[in-house]
């Protein structure tokens, strides 16, 4: 078995506890694995599915997870707890672009097609990491609809139509939600229902800007 080049893989990311209380007042912990100090914080030096619109907010989807609970955002219809996604607004109908990831192995390839966050595309990406490769998963979601003829199986490569903005499962805000995460070490991605691959159990969160390209 091949070792993998270590001088072309990313930092090892590191897990971290967080918690949040959820609107009957319980705390509810999860992992996520915050920014890397040394990753810049503005979304606009990144490569982004979508052009950022000129007064692009970035509102972190869900919660915030890693600020203090009392600095969380909170919204009568948040349910998910530690999800680490980003809202990109743009007009309805924008192609959504496949963004490989930094250290990606080879080209990502579609891993579920279907209603998560409402009409939503979720790619797989083998990512060089530390002495290893790990499996990441970026979800795509709200879109108006998945790029005609994408199933789960099928290759993307950079560049490749994932779908179009749109604002399925949330009427009137149109937007891309944007979320990439981590299978935890053992969990075999192609094996999960499409409620597990945001489980904490079986994936953890991971801040956006770890991996994607910069510009």
């Amino acid at each position: 078995m091949p070792v993998p080049d270590v001088t072309l893989a990313g930092a090892a990311l590191t897990e971290a506890r967080a918690a949040h209380r959820d609107r009957s007042g319980r705390l509810r912990a999860y992992d996520q694995i915050p920014r890397r100090p040394e990753r810049p914080s503005d979304y606009r030096k990144y490569q982004l599915p979508v052009p950022p619109l000129p007064q692009q907010s970035f509102v972190t989807s869900g919660y915030d997870l890693d600020l203090p609970d009392d600095e969380q955002r909170r919204g009568a219809e948040m349910k998910a707890v530690g999800h680490g996604g980003v809202d990109l607004a743009q007009k309805r109908g924008t192609k959504v672009s496949l963004v490989p990831l930094e250290h990606q192995v080879g080209d990502a390839d579609v891993l579920f097609v279907g209603k998560l966050f409402g009409n939503s595309v979720v790619t797989h990406h083998a990512v060089r990491e530390g002495s290893g490769v790990r499996d990441y998963l970026v979800i795509h979601g709200h879109l108006e609809k998945p790029a005609s003829g994408l199933a789960p199986g099928a290759t993307l490569p950079a560049g490749g139509v994932v779908g179009y903005v749109g604002d399925s499962g949330s009427p009137g805000v149109v937007h891309l939600h944007l979320e990439v995460r981590r299978a935890r070490e053992g969990v075999s991605l192609s094996n999960l229902g499409p409620g597990e691959l945001v489980q904490n159990a079986k994936t953890v969160a991971c801040d956006p800007r770890n991996v994607l390209p910069l510009l």
